[in-house]
């Protein structure tokens, strides 16, 4: 079908390529997308809506720049203006809604789109810095939505109850990029030099990541080297384990990950349990298992099933279960058996059919509702 999708994102394009990379990269193969971030407050004179378009991925990329200090009915307002003028500007006249940020309803829901999509990836409500009114954001959303994805299997059965057009969508693989760790590449400089054993971790580092964990392990392995690849958001740098056996990487392209997943021994995925991390489906979890590294994972709902229960992934609900599983994988001991298991599970999924199985959703979603127009006028 031939539509545009203007996609609302609380994500920064170009902070880390996750689940919206990975799925309107692929629609942009056959649609326009537009893609529009929350606001920049750094406007000095004149508010304005900065546009760019990445050659690789064919996504348009908006920005709002804002002037700061305004309040939150005018920075609405303004967002509003920006949006039609971009509409009208881009000739954009037939086109899908598509919304991971709930907020951004408060300055689009005035907009006639041929659907509404919500895919809700997080619950978002739980984050640390969460926007006041963003649960009833939502709940309006998700009246308004015609079609809602779910980023896995848990946040589908805590929301199925609220839509009656709701799918779960759990975090897929782009198995060809991240097999790349299986074959000797070149060993990144900054990782180069570091001892083994390796356990690695990379992600952004912020409230869902487990401190007191990162510390009881270093403290009680201090042979094993721990690496930490990502940005550090929303907490204090600070409260990180500061040990001459946890390395802090910084932040590092989608393209460089598999060359830094080869050096590991181990990968590992330390996340605190708490309301943030209660509903959350990991996309790395299948990108290490495609690099072909054992995983420790403490006991995500979404981790345990289905790769925990599967035997793909060891789930460990302490710092001495998680040695002794590590322990046990630097034995190497029954690798290659699992590793077929591993590609059995992987030869299942892909970012490729989960964004074929989204589009015939919405194609059959725009269908229905074309139809239930007709009826309509016809009654």
């Amino acid at each position: 079908m031939n539509y545009d999708i203007i996609c609302f994102c609380h994500l920064r394009w170009n902070f880390v390529y996750q689940r919206p990379q990975h799925l309107l990269t692929r629609f942009a193969s056959a649609h326009r997308v537009f893609l529009i971030e929350e606001p920049m407050f750094d406007a000095t004179g004149n508010n304005y809506m900065e546009i760019s378009k990445s050659d690789d991925t064919r996504v348009w990329v908006m920005v709002p720049h804002l002037r700061n200090g305004l309040g939150v009915i005018d920075v609405m307002a303004i967002q509003k203006i920006l949006l039609d003028s971009m509409l009208e500007s881009i000739q954009i006249n037939k086109y899908v809604l598509w919304y991971y940020s709930p907020m951004a309803l408060g300055w689009s829901d005035h907009l006639s789109p041929t659907l509404i999509v919500y895919d809700c990836m997080d619950e978002l409500a739980a984050f640390k810095f969460a926007p006041p009114f963003i649960v009833q954001r939502e709940q309006k959303l998700m009246r308004k939505a015609d079609l809602v994805f779910t980023g896995g299997q848990s946040l589908y059965l805590a929301k199925k109850h609220l839509h009656n057009n709701i799918h779960p969508f759990p975090s897929s693989i782009d198995k060809v990029h991240f097999s790349i760790a299986r074959t000797r590449v070149t060993e990144p400089a900054d990782q180069a030099d570091i001892p083994h054993p390796r356990i690695g971790y990379y992600g952004v580092l912020d409230e869902r990541l487990d401190i007191d964990l990162l510390n009881q392990l270093v403290a009680l392995r201090p042979d094993w080297q721990f690496i930490m690849i990502g940005p550090v958001v929303k907490i204090d740098p600070a409260d990180l384990p500061a040990k001459n056996n946890i390395h802090y990487l910084g932040s590092k392209n989608y393209s460089e990950l598999p060359n830094y997943l080869a050096g590991w021994d181990i990968a590992m995925m330390p996340f605190a349990l708490n309301e943030s991390t209660r509903y959350i489906s990991p996309t790395k979890t299948p990108e290490y298992l495609a690099g072909g590294k054992p995983v420790v994972s403490t006991p995500i709902k979404d981790v345990i099933t289905p790769y925990g229960e599967k035997g793909l992934v060891h789930i460990a609900a302490s710092p001495a279960i998680f040695v002794a599983a590590a322990e046990s994988i630097l034995t190497k001991i029954g690798y290659d058996e699992w590793l077929e298991k591993v590609d059995r599970f992987l030869s299942g999924i892909s970012w490729d059919k989960t964004w074929q199985q989204m589009n015939e959703l919405i194609n059959r979603a725009i269908e229905d509702k074309r139809n239930a127009e007709k009826v309509k006028r016809y009654v």
